[in-house]
C-alpha cells in the first residue's frame, strides 16, 4: 500500500526528518490550544499535546492511504518542563540551568488514519558539559533558538560544543524519534 503523510507541524526540523524517512509528505497547519494542565505529569505532556493536535483534524477527510502525524517535544530538567523561550533573557536562563546538567527530552507522537490512532512517547537523556556565559550568549545571539524547547537545537552549534552524551535517539532530541516512528507507521497501515 502506498503511504502518504500529512504532517501537522510548523517545525522545519520535523519536515526534514519526515522527508528523510522517504515518505511523501504534505505539510498542514492545525491551530490548537497548547496550554496544558499543570497536573499532567511532565513525561505525559508531549503525548497529550500530540493527541490534542490530532483531534483538531477531521479523520473522515483522510484518504485511506494517508496518515496524519502530529507531535510535540518538551525538555524536562529535574521534573520541570522547559518550553520555548519567549525572549533572549529567558533563553539564556534556560541554557544556564541546563549547563552541566542531565535532562530528558520527551517527544510525543500521534499517528491517525481514518480508522486507527496510535500515540506514544519517546524519551532521550542529554548531558551538557558546563557552558560559559559567553558560549550561551553567542549561541542565543547567533542561532536565535526561540522556536526550540529548552532553548536549544542539538543539531546546532551548542549541541556540537556542549553536549557530552546522549542516551537514546538523537533524532528524538531534534523533534521526531525516527526509528520508532518508522516502525509505528509500518504497523498502523
Amino acid at each position: 500500500m502506498d503511504i502518504s503523510i500529512l504532517l501537522a507541524s510548523k517545525s522545519p526540523r520535523r519536515h526534514q526528518l519526515m522527508r528523510m524517512l522517504g515518505f511523501p509528505v504534505t505539510i498542514i497547519s492545525l491551530d490548537v490550544d497548547e496550554h496544558i494542565d499543570a497536573t499532567i505529569p511532565v513525561e505525559r505532556v508531549a503525548e497529550t499535546l500530540a493527541l490534542r493536535k490530532a483531534a483538531g483534524c477531521d479523520r473522515g477527510r483522510l484518504q485511506p492511504s494517508q496518515i496524519l502525524v502530529t507531535a510535540d517535544t518538551i525538555v524536562s530538567l529535574n521534573g520541570c518542563k522547559l518550553g520555548k523561550p519567549q525572549n533572549r533573557d529567558e533563553a539564556i536562563t534556560m541554557l544556564t540551568s541546563l549547563s552541566g546538567q542531565r535532562h530528558t527530552v520527551y517527544t510525543g507522537v500521534c499517528l491517525t488514519t481514518r480508522v486507527r490512532q496510535r500515540a506514544f512517547t519517546e524519551s532521550t537523556d542529554v548531558c551538557f558539559r558546563p557552558l560559559s556565559r559567553a558560549d550561551i550568549e553567542h549561541y542565543v545571539d547567533t542561532c536565535l533558538p526561540f522556536d526550540k524547547a529548552g532553548s536549544y537545537g542539538v543539531q546546532d552549534w551548542i549541541g556540537m560544543v556542549g553536549v557530552e552524551r546522549i542516551e537514546g535517539c538523537y533524532y528524538n532530541v531534534m523533534g521526531l524519534p525516527t526509528s520508532r516512528l518508522y516502525q509505528e507507521i509500518m504497523h498502523i497501515v
